[in-house]
């Protein structure tokens, strides 16, 4: 009775935090929690029953794991997951690196309008649609009017077929995914250098210090945490692939396929073939497994080097 009434005064003393909390915790509950019921569909042969979702789920028959060999029994299953891990472990790479090195030049400019100016500027993109996107990268890369074939005869050079030849969509799709997000994601760093106290680079350049020594022995040390939680978080979601990269970006082309298909967009045809919804399940709960674990393992491993930049 003790530990309840303590548990009880503890509320009361925090409820303030609490309340605080509270549509968060509201939030996710309903929207991430409660739908993990939903991953027994994964295990079962969905069927639409006209008494609702409850009862569609409760009389739909048991298949076991025969919905996750959808993924692994084609000749695909290597090309998916292949294409799937390396675009993500290029971008988180690449991302990382572009996001951070555009923050520190950013901090850099003395005119703070200007400064104002280039963040608007590079954050504008990552309000864009991937339809808007596409269609966009389809006015440089259309075979009989895009700017780029353009630009090749316009030199003597003959046009090429972008969306034929999958010879230059790996450094397309890279290009273009990083020019969408490199603004959103320089953001959250250039607010950490702002944060970083002024009288540490006033001391090393009273000590010699030059711009890149400072940048080298101040900002990036006092960035390596933030660093570290977001590409643990990243890699959670190393398994998901942004579909309206993969699929609007190359207009679907099936000769780019060796090099587009990714889990996301081949789950996507699947659905429109079959229409098998405990297929469609099964692949989420594979990529939600794959990142928990990929994730735990990360945090381990990162607790190991120095726990102070672990999630947990």
């Amino acid at each position: 009775m003790n530990g309840l009434a303590g548990f009880f005064r503890s509320l009361n003393r925090n409820k303030a935090i609490l309340l605080m909390v509270l549509p968060g915790a509201l939030w996710f509950l309903i929207f991430s929690y409660i739908p993990m019921a939903g991953a027994i569909i994964a295990f079962k042969e969905y069927r639409v029953s006209r008494h609702g979702f409850i009862d569609s789920v409760i009389s739909s028959a048991w298949v076991g794991l025969d919905n996750f060999k959808f993924l692994f029994s084609t000749n695909d299953a290597w090309i998916i997951t292949r294409n799937t891990l390396l675009y993500n472990v290029v971008f988180i790479v690449i991302g990382l690196v572009a996001a951070v090195a555009m923050a520190i030049v950013l901090s850099e400019i003395a005119s703070k309008r200007m400064s104002k100016l280039y963040q608007t500027g590079m954050f504008m993109p990552y309000f864009l649609s991937w339809v808007i996107v596409g269609y966009f990268a389809f006015s440089f890369l259309s075979l009989d009017k895009g700017l780029l074939n353009q630009a090749l005869r316009g030199i003597g050079l003959d046009p090429v077929n972008w969306y034929s030849d999958p010879t230059y969509w790996p450094f397309i799709l890279v290009f273009i995914s990083l020019w969408k997000a490199i603004g959103y994601n320089s953001v959250v760093y250039l607010a950490s250098i702002l944060g970083i106290d002024r009288s540490l680079y006033e001391a090393a350049m009273i000590d010699g210090a030059n711009k890149w020594q400072q940048i080298k022995n101040i900002t990036i040390p006092m960035l390596t945490p933030l660093m570290t939680i977001l590409t643990l978080l990243a890699i959670g979601k190393i398994f998901y692939a942004d579909f309206g990269l993969f699929y609007q970006v190359p207009r679907d082309s099936g000769a780019l396929y060796s090099v587009t298909n990714v889990i996301d967009t081949y789950v996507y045809r699947g659905l429109k073939t079959t229409g098998e919804f405990g297929m469609v399940t099964a692949a989420g709960l594979y990529q939600s497994l794959v990142g928990f674990i990929l994730v735990i393992t990360s945090n381990w491993i990162v607790g190991r080097v120095n726990k102070d930049n672990t999630l947990f």
